[in-house]
C-alpha cells in the first residue's frame, strides 16, 4: 500500500512512533500501522477522518500475504475472505453516510478459529475430510461479531479438529510461533495466536477444551479468556465435549478482549447452557478496567502448579517477577496448596465419552452439504494426520458414552475438583488463583505439548484468563525471547474480577512485545 498521511494520528496513538522520529509533514506507512493496533485506536482513527475500512484491511491483507506463506512462513492462515475488501468498502460507504450510527466493532478484522461455521467460507476443523463444507448459517458467536460491525478477514489454522496442542493439521499443516519459528505456537488455536501476535488482524476467536484459547495466548504473549461454562454459545463450532468446550477471545490487550466478550456473550437457545449467563452479563466488561484493580486484591499463587526441575525455571523466574509486580501493585499474594490435587485432576476428562455424539450432531446440522455423515465415514475417509488415528478409533469405539458409569464418575469427580477449588479460595479470601499456564516453555516443533496446566478450568467450568508475564531469556531462534503466560481463574462469572485483575497488571507491567519475525511493512 502506498504511502498515506492518513495513518499518522494512528501511529501516535499505538506507540509505534516515537515523539521526534519524524516531522509531521513526512508522509506515515498503513504498514507501520497494523501490527499493535487495538479497537480504540482504531476506532479514534476512523473518528477523526484519518483512515478508511478499505486501507485498514489492505495493510492486514499485505501483512498475510508477506509473512504467512514467504519470510517467516508462520502458515497460520487457512482461507482469506475473498469479500473482505468489497464488505470494508460497504462499511466505508456506510460510514460516510451515518457515522453516528456506527457499531461497537466497526471494521474491526477477525481472524476465526477454522472449527467456527461461516455461511460464506467453508469451515474446515483443518481436515482435508472438510475442506469444502460450507456451513448453512455463521456460528452463533460469528453472528454476534457481524453484528457489531466485526469484518471476518480470514479464518486460521489449528490443531485438527482441535484435538490436541501442537496446532498441525492435514489442510493446514504445522504453524509457526512467530517469537520462536522452531516452536509450535501452542494449540489446539494456535493459528489465530500466530495470526493475532503477527498483527494480520486485531481480534481473533479459540475455542478451548483442554486449554486451547489459553495455550496460544501463553505462547504468543497475548490475552486469552476461557469464559464460565454458560457464558458465551459453542454453537456451530466443530465440537469435542459439550461439557468441556468453550469459546473465547485471543486478542493483544486485555481492553480489546472485554470488547470482543461484550459483543460474543449472550443466550442462543440452540446452547440451551447459556440461559444460564443471561442474568450474570454485565452492560459492559469494559466497566472493569480499573488500572488499580490490584489494590487491596488477595490472589492465591497455586505452588502445585510450578515445575520443579531445571526445565522450568526460565518460567518460574517470570511467574515469580509476575507476582512481584502484583504485590508492588497492592496485590496481597497468598502461596496456596489444594490438598490433593494431583488425584483430583487424574482422569477427569470426559471428552472421549462425549466426542462421537457430538460430531456426528454437528455434521448432521450440516444436512445435505455434509461431506461425510458420521465419525465412522471420517475415519474410513483417512484424511486426517496420522497422529490422531488412535484417538478418533478409540472414540467411535464408545457406542453409549453418555451411560458409561465411568463417564457419570468422571462427571462426580467434576464436582469433587469444583469444592475443593471454592474451599482453598473461602479460606483464603481469595479472588482469583494464579499460576504460570505452562511449567515450561512451549516445545519445539515435532515435539508433544507438556506441562500445561489448563485442567483446573477445564475440569471445573470455572473462568480463567491467560495474559503476557514475560520472556525467557533471548536466543539466536528467539530474539526476544519466548513468550510465558501467567494465568488467573475464579469462580463462576467472575470475568469481572479477572479482566480488572488482569489490566491492572498488563497496564503497570507493559510485558507485551510484537514479535520480531513480522516487522512493520516497507511498503
Amino acid at each position: 500500500m502506498k504511502n498515506n498521511n492518513a495513518f499518522f494520528l494512528l501511529l501516535l496513538m499505538t506507540g509505534m512512533l516515537a515523539a521526534g522520529q519524524r516531522e509531521a509533514s513526512r508522509p506515515a506507512r498503513a504498514s507501520d500501522l497494523v501490527p499493535e493496533a487495538t479497537i480504540r485506536s482504531t476506532h479514534a482513527a476512523f473518528a477523526a477522518g484519518q483512515v478508511t475500512c478499505v486501507q485498514l484491511v489492505q495493510a492486514y491483507l499485505n501483512r498475510i500475504e508477506a509473512f504467512d506463506h514467504t519470510g517467516p512462513a508462520l502458515n497460520a492462515i487457512i482461507t482469506i475472505n475473498p469479500k473482505a475488501l468489497e464488505t470494508a468498502a460497504e462499511m466505508d460507504r456506510l460510514s460516510a453516510a451515518n457515522r453516528s450510527a456506527l457499531r461497537p466493532l466497526h471494521c474491526i478484522p477477525v481472524i476465526l478459529k477454522d472449527n467456527y461455521d461461516t455461511a460464506d467460507m467453508p469451515t474446515t476443523g483443518g481436515s482435508l475430510t472438510l475442506a469444502e463444507s460450507v456451513p448453512l448459517q455463521d456460528a452463533f458467536v460469528v453472528k454476534r461479531l457481524r453484528e457489531a460491525g466485526a469484518l471476518i478477514l480470514a479464518k486460521a489454522n489449528l490443531m485438527e479438529l482441535a484435538r490436541g496442542g501442537t496446532t498441525f493439521s492435514s489442510l493446514g499443516g504445522q504453524t509457526r510461533n512467530p517469537y520462536d519459528l522452531t516452536r509450535t505456537p501452542g494449540g489446539s488455536s494456535g493459528g489465530t495466536g500466530a495470526a493475532i501476535a503477527a498483527g494480520f488482524g486485531i481480534i481473533g476467536t479459540g475455542s478451548d477444551t483442554g486449554q486451547s484459547i489459553r495455550s496460544p495466548a501463553s505462547a504468543q504473549s497475548l490475552v486469552g479468556l476461557r469464559p464460565t461454562r454458560g457464558l458465551i454459545s459453542r454453537s456451530g463450532i466443530i465440537p469435542v465435549s459439550s461439557t468441556q468446550d468453550e469459546a473465547g477471545p485471543i486478542t493483544r490487550t486485555v481492553e480489546d478482549a472485554a470488547h470482543t466478550l461484550d459483543a460474543i456473550a449472550g443466550y442462543d437457545p440452540a446452547d440451551p447452557i447459556t440461559a444460564f449467563g443471561v442474568p450474570r452479563i454485565p452492560r459492559t466488561y469494559t466497566a472493569f478496567l480499573d488500572r488499580d484493580g490490584l489494590k487491596g486484591a488477595r490472589i492465591g499463587v497455586l505452588m502445585d502448579f510450578f515445575g520443579q526441575d531445571q526445565v522450568h525455571q526460565e518460567v518460574n523466574s517470570v511467574a515469580e517477577s509476575a507476582i512481584r509486580k502484583m504485590t508492588e501493585a497492592g496485590a496481597t499474594m497468598i502461596r496456596i496448596s489444594i490438598p490433593n490435587l494431583a488425584a483430583l485432576t487424574r482422569n477427569i476428562q470426559v471428552s472421549q465419552f462425549e466426542s462421537r455424539i457430538a460430531f456426528n450432531d454437528y455434521l448432521a446440522r450440516l444436512g445435505p452439504r455434509a461431506p461425510v455423515k458420521t465419525l465412522a465415514e471420517f475415519i474410513a475417509r483417512g484424511e486426517f494426520q496420522s497422529s490422531l488415528k488412535a484417538e478418533l478409533e478409540a472414540d467411535q469405539s464408545i457406542v453409549n458414552g453418555l451411560n458409561d458409569p465411568e463417564y457419570k464418575s468422571r462427571l462426580l469427580r467434576r464436582n469433587d475438583l469444583r469444592q475443593a477449588v471454592m474451599t482453598i479460595m473461602a479460606q483464603n479470601k481469595l479472588d482469583a488463583i494464579l499460576y504460570p499456564h505452562q511449567r515450561r516453555l512451549v516445545v519445539p516443533i515435532g515435539e508433544d505439548q507438556v506441562d500445561r496446566n489448563g485442567v483446573l478450568s477445564n475440569s471445573t467450568g470455572f473462568p480463567a484468563i491467560a495474559f503476557p508475564g514475560g520472556f525467557s531469556s533471548p536466543t539466536s531462534s528467539a530474539p526476544v525471547g519466548v513468550p510465558v503466560g501467567i494465568e488467573l481463574l475464579g469462580p463462576d462469572w467472575s470475568e469481572p474480577v479477572l479482566i480488572k485483575l488482569a489490566y491492572a497488571f498488563e497496564q503497570v507491567a507493559r510485558i507485551r512485545k510484537p514479535p520480531a519475525s513480522t516487522p512493520p511493512l516497507n511498503r
